[in-house]
């Protein structure tokens, strides 16, 4: 039997444009507690590494030195939680999947591809997401931010989800927008299609890749080369 080939795909600027809902969450948030407002092209750049680390790289980012380092983790602490309860409740209000996404969703099923989710973001909001903006059936699996003991740029991130799979690391690909993406994927040896205007204050120059590409439309010429 001819192994399949496996697709992971980042969520996050990805498959989806969260950024409005995030930005939303993210705002209110911040307002709660107290510090300043972002905008979305601001906020696209803290979104790659999960929530705690989003809320932390704005707040910190802001210089706010006043607090000590105990302080600083509750206050995130807090701050992460009452993100995640936010968005979690708006979860879909604004967000719209990237072009083409759902046309290649469709043509690598009927080429037998085998298709997973990678993201930072947690699991159930993951799978939460996924389902409300139509697309969760076309995964096999859907690996989040606490599903193993680490995450991007942990390779193992995307190996572990390979193996579940039974897949073949020579025969996976990584689809994603950011350097964390890119950094699991060249780790784990796996080939990465970087998406342009990614969730990244990164220029395209630092961000490994092999191909880079601006939207889903016409992405099966280049995976119709490793089939």
């Amino acid at each position: 039997m001819k192994q399949k080939f496996t697709i992971l795909f980042d969520l996050d600027g990805t498959l989806v444009d969260t950024a409005p809902d995030l930005m939303l969450a993210h705002n209110h948030v911040m307002k709660k507690f107290g510090y300043p407002t972002k905008s979305v092209d601001e906020l696209k750049a803290l979104v790659g590494q999960g929530a705690g680390a989003m809320i932390g790289r704005s707040i910190w980012g802001q210089a706010k030195k006043e607090f000590g380092r105990v302080k600083d983790d509750k206050a995130k602490s807090e701050m992460t939680k009452e993100f995640i309860d936010y968005y979690g409740k708006n979860i879909i209000n604004k967000s719209t999947l990237i072009n083409g996404v759902k046309e290649f969703l469709i043509w690598c099923k009927n080429k037998e591809i085998s298709m997973a989710v990678c993201t930072n973001k947690t699991d159930y909001l993951a799978v939460d997401l996924l389902k409300k903006i139509g697309i969760y059936d076309y995964f096999e699996y859907v690996a989040g931010h606490n599903t193993f003991d680490y995450c991007k740029p942990d390779p193992r991130h995307l190996t572990s989800i390979i193996e579940i799979l039974n897949g073949d690391i020579n025969k996976s690909i990584m689809i994603g927008d950011s350097e964390t993406d890119a950094n699991a994927a060249k780790n784990a040896n796996i080939p990465m299609i970087l998406l342009e205007d990614g969730y990244t204050e990164k220029n395209i120059g630092e961000i490994p890749h092999n191909y880079l590409i601006k939207d889903f439309i016409g992405i099966e010429e280049i995976i119709q080369k490793y089939l």
